[in-house]
């Protein structure tokens, strides 16, 4: 048969057993023409029929085979090849001996690779660049550099190849002076101005040390490719000088250099952080008239590019228009839905994706962890995100996703936001290789449930683990210690840091500070906080809420005076300060708030915590008007902003109003939580609906499976004994699957002080003994209720047990706020400055009304044990 011809090779079957060729040429001829159409299967295909005519490939054939053995990772048959001509010469054949070595070096087989590289005899330069690029392949950067030592040794003389290789090695192990050396060796054998691969490669290199100097060679190569350009506009993207990336892609422009989608990518990144919006939707239809409208690198870049410019509407636009989406496109958008905190549409999105059969990867799974936790800080329904993120944990494992360090991590960290102790405990255990964010993360968890002993043990593990502590491990330590008891430990911690050489940065500066304000330490943490010379904002909200926490809200407002004077206070000061006027009912300070919020230009529009916060201000201090104002102004709301108005219904007796509020919740498509029944319920209570109060309480366990907590079942005790229905309030606590504590009993004893029922008030208060053996205020009350039945010899009995137990009761408490600053005053308190002219005030007022023909009704006074 004659010598087969390209034309004619175009006609061939595609069935290698229909051929009917005896020369080895020509076989040899087919196997080029697969290469030169990239088709590696039939190589492989071919190879195999030869080997069954026991045709052996030639020597310029062999490497085409084992290269295409290498791209389709087919292990076996290179190896089978290499056993076959190992022992017959061929392989000494530097070209094929450079195929072998190739192929091992491809397939992560680098030892293999170097045995036979070892046993060839003649050496030439590709095939010591063979060698060095598998090694750097296989991240063996030190056994490159070595190798190139070697080579020196031989002295054969490094090409371009060579070079590059080289100095991707010495990028990853930092040889900086190396690498200069090599630079200079390109500029004397002239490979830098000839090579851009070589100009490229520098500039890659010197990205590790200085971005400037890797400015200078990109500026001084006299050669540059598309890649070359895409090494600096990426390397200034990777260092944060987004603005310099993007004046390079106009130059690149300027130049008439054809982009591809690797630049399209990277300048994209950099208008996101820049927030060019204008910039990126321009480089949108750029790349669109380039062809690049369903390279899904480029969509995926511009989508997260929108979202992270503010304009989700361009993101949900962009993903419309995409006719096929592949999983990281899924994950951009589902992640945007979760940044933007819109988490039903994230979930919406993720049950879409499964439905239309794309199937998740280890980021999707991430994500929606993510989103799970982001759910429940927004105190959405929390048996609601148990179940989404276990669902999500067993769909992992089903799946046969490896749960890694990564995804085990993002795991750990939902069932810490759950507070899952045990469903975290056994994903650590599970874990392979926890790093030191597992540990941490662990260990946060622990210290948040109050398990402080295993917190601490905890650490002591993983001290004596391979894993070092670091700052954020303190951190998490730290939180353990939350009251005065746990002063010598915190201070332990403190000395173990000193003593280890623990970076005292200002995030560890500012748990230590909190650490010591929580132990009643606060001499100490205000030590350390006027002696951290970098006080951020976070620094100051972490001080300021400790002084909130601790009901010290002068101190509050003090420091928020001068914080006002060194730093700029973002929503979180304002929300603390809210809390501390809240508590104090001081309306006059939180309109003041209100105001200094709407100068700083503080939205609500984009800080629904912040809204909710002066929602609440408002409700609970009395201005019903002004918090529904702010209400309605809103552009969305949460479950949080309704449980917020709510609230302030039921505290101002408002009932019909609150019910239309949750009834307005339901058609609005908003699910009801645990504290918008205690809202509405607490509603009915303080306005006497007591069929409405029971149907809702049964309408939140079966209609929304919210179990009822010991506060839901406080409700509604209350709400039967202020309808006087003191036997169903009894029978409902007694047949109720929860236990009582006092506060459902006290509950029923105040109703009986009104309902003068005093044989029912002496079973109750039994139980109330039983429970809380030594409160005084049990005891007042039931004193009162015998006081106001008459029955003096019962309440002489009561104080007689009282002073035989010592117990006295502690008087109550008010307070107003003046011009900033608080005046407290307890009953027949003469300690005010100013009592004398209090005293007078009262005493006239007091006769004023006496005047007016007031006459007191001292049936319902409650009496104290010494009156």
């Amino acid at each position: 048969m004659d010598t087969l011809s390209s034309r004619s090779f175009q006609s061939l079957p595609f069935e290698p057993n229909k051929l009917k060729i005896s020369d080895p040429k020509d076989w040899n001829f087919i196997i080029k023409q697969h290469t030169k159409s990239n088709n590696d299967h039939a190589i492989l295909t071919t190879y195999t029929h030869m080997e069954s005519l026991g045709i052996p490939p030639d020597k310029a054939t062999l490497p085409l085979v084992l290269k295409a053995c290498a791209r389709l990772d087919a292990v076996e048959t290179g190896r089978k090849i290499h056993f076959r001509i190992r022992d017959t010469g061929v392989v000494e054949h530097v070209r094929v001996g450079t195929a072998v070595v190739d192929f091992y070096a491809k397939c992560g087989l680098v030892d293999d690779a170097r045995e036979v590289f070892d046993e060839m005899g003649v050496k030439d330069v590709v095939l010591w660049n063979a060698m060095l690029f598998g090694y750097v392949g296989c991240c063996h950067f030190e056994k490159a550099v070595s190798l190139f030592m070697q080579m020196q040794r031989e002295r054969l003389k490094p090409n371009s190849r060579t070079v590059v290789g080289l100095l991707l090695a010495c990028r990853e192990v930092c040889e900086l002076r190396l690498g200069q050396e090599i630079h200079g060796y390109c500029l004397r054998n002239r490979l830098f101005d000839f090579d851009p691969h070589v100009g490229t490669a520098l500039i890659g290199f010197y990205l590790r040390f200085d971005v400037r100097i890797s400015r200078l060679v990109f500026d001084l190569m006299a050669m540059r490719n598309i890649v070359s350009w895409n090494a600096i506009i990426t390397g200034y993207v990777d260092v944060g000088e987004h603005f310099e990336a993007c004046n390079l892609f106009v130059l690149l422009l300027d130049d008439g250099v054809k982009f591809d989608p690797v630049t399209v990518v990277a300048v994209v990144q950099a208008c996101a952080e820049l927030g060019f919006l204008k910039l990126g939707r321009q480089i949108h239809q750029v790349a669109l008239k380039s062809g690049y409208r369903n390279d899904m690198f480029v969509v995926n870049a511009l989508l997260n590019m929108y979202s992270d410019c503010e304009s989700l509407d361009l993101s949900c636009r962009l993903f419309q228009n995409i006719p096929r989406r592949d999983v990281a496109l899924w994950n951009s958008m589902i992640n945007a839905y979760t940044e933007y905190g819109i988490y039903d549409k994230a979930v919406s999105l993720f049950i879409t994706m499964r439905t239309q059969g794309i199937r998740e990867d280890e980021r999707t799974v991430s994500i929606m962890l993510r989103t799970v936790s982001l759910m429940l800080s927004s105190c959405l329904n929390l048996a609601d995100g148990v179940r989404f993120g276990e669902s999500l944990h067993a769909h992992a494992i089903k799946s046969g996703m490896e749960i890694d360090v990564s995804l085990g991590n993002a795991f750990l960290g939902m069932y810490s936001e759950l507070n899952c102790v045990e469903a975290a405990e056994k994903v650590f255990k599970e874990m392979t290789g926890p790093d030191v964010i597992s540990w941490n993360t662990f260990i946060m968890a622990l210290a948040c449930n109050g398990l402080r002993d295993a917190a601490w043990n905890l650490f002591e593990a993983m001290r004596a683990s391979e894993i070092k502590p670091n700052s954020h491990t303190m951190i998490s330590i730290l939180a353990a210690c939350d009251n005065e008891l746990c002063l010598n430990v915190g201070r332990a911690v403190h000395g173990f840091m000193m003593k280890h050489g623990i970076e005292i940065d200002l995030y560890l500066n500012t748990a230590l500070t909190d650490m010591y304000m929580n132990c009643s330490d606060e001499a100490t943490a205000m030590n350390l906080f006027e002696s951290c010379p970098d006080r951020d904002v976070i620094s100051w909200n972490a001080l300021i809420a400790s002084f909130v926490k601790n009901n010290q809200g002068e101190k509050a407002q003090l420091l928020f005076s001068h914080m006002t004077s060194e730093v700029e206070p973002n929503h979180v000061t304002i929300i603390n300060m809210l809390s501390t006027f809240t508590h104090l009912a001081a309306l006059p300070q939180g309109q003041c708030l209100h105001a200094y919020a709407l100068r700083r230009q503080f939205s609500f529009n984009s800080n629904l915590s912040l809204a909710n916060a002066f929602v609440t201000m408002y409700a609970r201090c009395g201005s019903m008007q002004n918090a529904e104002k702010v209400f309605k102004i809103l552009p969305r709301r949460n479950i949080i902003t309704w449980n917020a108005l709510i609230t302030g219904y039921a505290m101002h007796g408002c009932g019909h109003d609150a019910i239309l509020a949750f009834l307005q919740i339901l058609e609005d498509g908003l699910h009801p939580n645990a504290e918008t029944f205690i809202a509405i319920l607490s509603a009915c209570r303080h306005c006497g609906f007591i069929e409405k109060g029971l149907l809702l309480f049964r309408t939140m366990v079966n209609d929304f499976k919210i179990k009822p907590e010991l506060v839901h079942y406080g409700c509604v005790v209350d709400l039967l004994c202020r309808g006087g229905w003191l036997n169903e309030a009894r029978e409902f606590i007694e047949k109720g699957p929860i236990k009582p504590d006092a506060s459902l009993w006290r509950a029923v004893l105040s109703a009986c002080r009104v309902n003068s029922d005093t044989k029912l008030a002496a079973t109750i208060f039994e139980k109330l003994v039983e429970l809380e053996p030594m409160n005084v205020g049990n005891y007042i009350l039931l004193s009162n209720i015998y006081a106001a039945a008459g029955l003096w010899l019962e309440v002489r009995n009561i104080r007689t047990w009282l002073q035989e137990k010592g117990l006295k009761k502690s008087p109550g408490l008010s307070w107003i706020v003046v011009q900033s600053r608080v005046h407290c005053f307890t009953a027949g308190d003469t300690s005010h400055p100013q009592s004398e002219t209090i005293y007078a005030n009262l005493y006239s007022l007091m006769g004023l009304i006496r005047e007016s023909g007031y006459t007191p009704d001292f049936r319902w006074v409650l009496h104290d044990e010494e009156d």
